[in-house]
């Protein structure tokens, strides 16, 4: 930084109190003697002085609007203004004006004397006025308005409010001896708070927050401080008092440099709103106008940029990834040097060496590697990665980073510019350029330079080519010349540069700068332009690194004019590595595009790959790998490119020309160039007149003409196709022609034509052609689909073998639409046994679930059937089976007889009567002893038969039942009832009627057995099971007997029809014996019974016994039974036959021939006349057993 001097004005005898810019920066106002001096900023010249005081004028201040200004005087007046310089107020102070301040939002004035200090505006007529405790010396208004800070001769800062009021108070340690000279808020924006800078005379400036808080430590100055000021945005500050000199100084105090030394105490300085101009008011009258310049203070290495900011700062730039790190010096930074890893900065007495903290190319964290405590004088500084290198005019000094200067050589001119261009660590090289012309190579560990070059005048810039071998130099006339440096033979120049880079990626391109436009050049091509402000100072890829304004920028430039010179001669090579630096996409397909054309394969590859193209990736791809095979004919290759580009008729030409026609052809008919392809093809062959007519009707698909098509492809021979055009369209006419022109050994074409017919839900069609190719599978599947059932159960009739194909979905379809039982049936004749089972479990579960326990008895009877029919086809399954078939027997059985039980309970009426009710109540609780069902409720059995016993006369019964009912949980809705059936039940008598015990007899043992059995449905004494009627539930007169070993079932059938007349066994069993001769008696003589009637003898054995003993006849005793007294269950196999006489042939018993239940006969006959049907296997009296 240097300070200009821009113009000097003294006033005699006076010394200059105060200064204030008007805020455009026009004009400057000046407290000097007795008058307010108004002076032209831009050439220092009086423009008006001003009279109206009548004493010294200490103090002025400019509106913020620039409308008025005011002065304050040792008169104790305050004289208001305006901006054409005409007083139009004056008020009065008790003591001399000290200071005055305008608020920047209000406009409020804030005018301090000795003991007070007023607050007046433009609106109001009076001045508000506040004591204080000491003269007041300064002030200022915060940058919103809100606050007026004090500074007071007693060493106090107070913070009022608009209204006067203290808020803050800060005192200063020095008290009374430091008195406050001058204060200033920073201007600046960007600051989160409020700032107020307070210099004293205790030779100190310090900084405070609005709070009072302070910032930092307070900052030592070496003089007596007057006046403080800062810059418009807050970055410097200027201060001058008794050193004579005013000195620049950051926002955060630290010092910079002074700005024009005076001859005179500087009493007052001010910096011109929005500029670098400073004016400085001494004691003597002095007036000095300086315009300060900034200079640049940067470095560059690659693609990072260091530059100063704020005259402490560093900040590192990645010019790529835009990343940037400061690095706070607190000093002036005076040099910056960068190179790889290293940072060198140089401050006001030592130098700072940095280096990166890893070794990633992103890494942006610098630490401190060297400090080299010294006060060194340079004009240029250099880093190397172990020494320092300083510039001084002719000289240039090494240095290590232990301050040790371990060379140094002086240069026959002055040094006009200095570069690293790199090496090994400890030898790298500097490139130098002389005022006389020389260019000179240095190695930092060699005494000798080496020169390069000698020009005739002055090196301005330069640089050297990536592989050093070439050498670009601007000099003072704004010449590029460009040299081999081996040959020393300049190679080309350009007019109009003021900096030149070469390309760090690329041998033969650079770029320069000059009069506003950016070249760029490539080998030996013509230069190409484009605008672009500032001096370009890298080149990398396809990147500028550009200066311009005291910013660095990288500038993303297209190299395509380059890339298309190269391709003008056919370099592709060359124009891919200059395509690889950054062109635009458009660029990338005409690099590939121009590759392909010339056949450089490898090129175009890399090319297409970078936009992507896969479609011309392919075509390469295939290229190669004909070539791998050794084809080598170029004109077929090309003929492929044009082809892919669009140029077909040259590439048929190239086709044709190398004997290559039915390529030419295929383009053709792809392209749908019919015309062209019969040109090419004539009359003579025809194999690709056939081919040609099915690519024509390719064409006529694609074009939307179906017909056209279809008739294309029947005289090319092509059925398939016509016939999918035709189904697809819907033309049932015309594919039935085909169909019946067609031969039944056409399979493929007819079964096509069967599909269409049956999408087109023609089945008659589609029927007429399964029979004509005689696939009757493939027709009983149709008939299946269409769910035509008549027509594909009449085909199974003729074709037994389709059982599984017609059956099964059959089957499907009635479990689809709820017909269960019938499902269950197709399941049974298709073989499907499990399937069959299934269902019918399915059945019974859901039955049960809906309570409907009289069709869960059904279908548990027709499960247990289904599981007989598996028992006997399947030896592996037989005994699961048999145990399932006697399971579901008893379960079909249970719910069969609750059904009634649950209508009784939940139905407020019911059609059995009481002793109905009564038996079929005790024979479920008889029957769930050890196992449960699920769905079937004790507690409505219990209240069932509690009700029927009571209505019967079975008291105690009734009573045992009311009983468990009570450790049962009963359902709400019958406990009411049921307390009042307890209490009754109580009232009668406790025994039960003797018509219902004797119904309980034992018909083999004539044994009463009590009413509810814990033994379940046999008898207590004799183990023999109970019959019952499947309608009644009443103990019906039969007895189960057995057949000898080796009797067979059709024998004892045969026996059994015989019925041989024989005598009256009774008269035969009585004999007449002579007990004592004079006394005849009659003695059975059981012995007899037995051989005549084994049945009979069975009866008599004695009570208790604790097993059954079964009923076995023989040969004799089957041939002596009636037929009509003999029942037999013919169970299919595996089962066995079960045999049943009836004990009392006068009661007539009925046994249904499919499921074999026992009913009496009128129960029975009744049942079937209104159910048309057996009440317990549904099966209808008109169908056959």
């Amino acid at each position: 930084m240097r300070a200009v001097l821009a113009w000097k004005e003294t006033i005699r005898d006076q010394c200059v109190y105060d200064l204030a810019f008007k805020p455009d920066g026009s004009q400057l106002i000046i407290a000097a003697g007795l008058r307010v001096l108004v002076y032209d900023v831009a050439d220092g010249s009086l423009i008006q002085p001003l009279k109206g005081h009548k004493d010294l004028v200490y103090c002025v201040a400019y509106a913020k609007d620039g409308k008025r200004f005011a002065s304050g005087s040792a008169d104790k007046s305050i004289i208001i203004w305006t901006s054409k310089l005409e007083g139009i107020l004056k008020y009065t102070h008790n003591d001399p004006i000290q200071c005055i301040a305008y608020n920047p939002v209000t406009h409020q004035l804030a005018s301090c004397s000795s003991g007070d200090f007023g607050l007046w505006s433009p609106e109001q007529k009076s001045v508000n006025k506040h004591k204080v405790s000491s003269k007041v010396s300064c002030c200022g208004w915060t940058n919103d308005g809100q606050y007026l800070a004090l500074g007071m001769m007693n060493g106090v800062v107070s913070i009022r409010n608009k209204n006067g009021e203290e808020k803050v108070k800060i005192e200063r340690p020095g008290g009374s001896a430091s008195p406050i000279r001058s204060i200033a808020w920073n201007p600046s924006k960007d600051e989160h708070n409020d700032i107020l800078a307070v210099a004293d005379w205790g030779q100190k400036l310090s900084f405070y927050q609005l709070s009072g808080k302070q910032i930092g430590k307070d900052r030592a100055l070496t003089y007596d401080p007057c006046c403080v000021s800062y810059f418009s945005k807050g970055q410097y500050i200027v201060m001058g008092g008794s050193d004579k000199q005013a000195s620049l100084y950051t926002k955060d105090g630290v010092r910079l440099c002074p700005i024009g030394e005076q001859s005179a105490w500087v009493w007052s300085c001010r910096v011109k709103p929005d500029s670098n101009l400073v004016v400085l008011g001494c004691q003597d009258g002095t007036i000095a106008c300086y315009q300060l310049v900034f200079s640049t203070v940067h470095g560059l290495y690659k693609d990072r940029y260091a530059y100063r900011d704020s005259m402490t700062d560093v900040i590192v730039q990645h010019l790529i990834t835009e990343q940037k790190v400061r690095i706070k010096c607190r000093e002036l930074v005076k040099k910056i040097a960068i190179y790889r890893n290293r940072l060198a900065i140089q401050l006001p007495e030592k130098i700072l060496v940095y280096e990166l903290s890893s070794d990633d190319s992103s890494d942006m964290h610098y630490r401190v590697n060297k400090k080299i405590c010294r006060k060194f004088e340079c004009n240029l500084l250099v880093v190397c990665s172990q020494h320092i290198i300083l510039c001084q005019e002719k000289r240039l000094q090494c240095l290590s980073f232990t301050r040790v200067k371990e060379k140094e050589w002086v240069m026959e001119s002055l040094i006009r510019y200095i570069k690293v261009i790199g090496g090994p660590p400890g030898q790298e090289g500097l490139l130098v350029g002389l005022k006389n012309g020389a260019i000179l190579k240095i190695f930092v560990n060699n005494l000798f330079p080496i020169t390069l070059l000698k020009l005739s005048i002055s090196v301005r810039c330069l640089d050297m080519s990536v592989s050093r071998n070439k050498m670009a130099v601007v000099d003072e006339h704004n010449t590029l010349q460009v040299y081999d440096i081996n040959s020393k033979e300049l190679l080309f120049q350009e007019p109009n540069a003021n900096s030149v880079a070469w390309n760090t990626q690329c041998e033969d391109m650079l770029c320069f700068s000059g009069n506003g436009y950016l070249n760029i050049k490539a080998s030996n091509f013509p230069v190409h332009q484009q605008k672009m402000q500032g001096f370009m100072v890298g080149y990398n890829g396809s990147k500028i690194f550009c200066l311009h304004a005291y910013t660095m920028s990288a500038v993303e430039v297209p190299l395509s004019a380059p890339m298309y010179q190269y391709l003008e001669r056919k370099m592709y090579k060359e124009a891919f590595k200059i395509a690889c630096l950054g062109v635009t996409d458009s660029d990338w397909r005409d690099l590939a595009t121009d590759a392909l054309e010339g056949l450089d394969f490898d090129t175009a590859k890399k090319a297409f790959i970078r936009i992507r193209d896969l479609r011309y990736l392919e075509l390469i791809s295939r290229i190669e790998v004909r070539k791998k095979r050794g084809e080598s004919n170029n004109e077929v290759y090309l003929a492929d490119v044009y082809a892919y580009q669009g140029k077909f008729h040259e590439a048929a030409k190239l086709y044709k020309s190398s004997g290559h026609e039915s390529k030419a052809l295929s383009m053709y008919t792809d392209l749908r160039m019919f015309d062209y392809a019969k040109d090419l093809v004539g009359a003579t062959d025809p194999e690709s007149s056939r081919i040609l007519m099915t690519k024509q009707a390719d064409w006529a698909l694609s074009s939307k003409e179906p017909r056209a098509a279809a008739e294309m492809y029947q005289s090319a021979g092509e059925h398939l196709k016509a016939i999918d055009i035709i189904g697809r369209q819907g033309w049932e006419d015309t594919l039935i022609d085909i169909a019946r022109k067609l031969d039944k050994a056409e399979r493929e074409p007819l079964a096509e034509c069967a599909l269409h017919f049956k999408r087109l839900k023609h089945h008659g069609y589609a029927s007429e052609i399964y029979a004509k190719m005689g696939d009757l599978q493939a027709l009983a599947q149709l008939h299946v689909e269409t769910r035509h059932w008549e027509e594909a159960l009449s085909l199974l009739e003729k074709h037994p073998e389709l059982k599984n194909d017609v059956y099964v979905p059959y089957a499907q379809w009635l479990a689809e639409n709820d017909h269960f039982e019938e499902a269950q049936k197709a399941f049974h004749k298709a073989g499907r046994q499990t399937d069959a089972v299934r269902v019918l479990e399915q059945l019974t579960h859901n039955a049960v679930e809906e309570n409907r326990f009289n069709d869960a008895g059904y279908y548990y009877w027709m499960v247990s059937m289904q599981c007989l029919d598996i028992a006997r086809e399947s030896d592996e399954q037989r005994d699961e089976m048999l145990k399932k078939f006697e399971r579901f027997q008893r379960l079909a059985e249970l719910y069969h007889v609750y059904h009634s039980i649950q209508r009784y309970t939940d139905e407020p009426f019911s059609s059995h009567m009481p002793e109905t009710l009564f038996n079929i109540c005790r024979f479920l609780l008889n029957n769930i002893i050890a196992d449960k069902p699920r769905g079937i409720y004790q507690v409505h059995t219990w209240i069932a038969l509690a009700k029927q016993s009571r209505v019967l006369g079975a008291f105690k019964l009734a009573r045992f039942c009311y009983e468990t009912l009570q450790r049962l949980y009963v359902p709400s809705r019958f406990l009411d009832a049921l307390e009042v059936d307890i209490l009754t039940v109580r009232s009668k008598p406790f025994h039960d009627s003797k018509e219902l015990i004797q119904a309980m007899m034992c018909y083999r043992c004539s044994t009463n057995n009590p009413l509810l059995n814990s033994q379940g449905s046999v008898c207590i004494n004799c183990r023999q099971p109970f019959i019952y009627s499947a309608s009644s539930y009443e103990v019906l007169p039969l007895m189960q007997f057995y057949l000898e070993e080796g009797t067979s079932d059709e024998e004892a059938v045969a026996l059994i029809d015989l019925e041989v007349p024989h005598a009256d066994q009774r008269d035969a069993r009585w004999q007449e014996v002579d007990v004592s001769g004079e006394l005849q008696a009659l003695r059975l003589d059981e012995a007899a019974a037995a051989e005549e009637d084994p049945f009979t003898a069975k009866k008599s054995f004695e009570q208790g016994g604790s097993t059954f003993v079964a009923v076995k006849v023989s040969r004799s005793a089957l041939r002596s039974m009636s037929r009509r007294d003999v029942l037999i269950k013919r169970w299919p196999k595996p089962l066995q036959w079960e045999y049943f006489r009836s004990l009392l042939p006068d009661v007539s018993i009925t046994m249904c021939p499919t499921c074999f239940k026992m009913f009496h006969s009128e129960d029975y006959e009744l049942l079937v006349l209104q159910h048309n049907c057996c009440p317990y296997c549904r099966r209808p009296i008109d169908e056959q057993n």
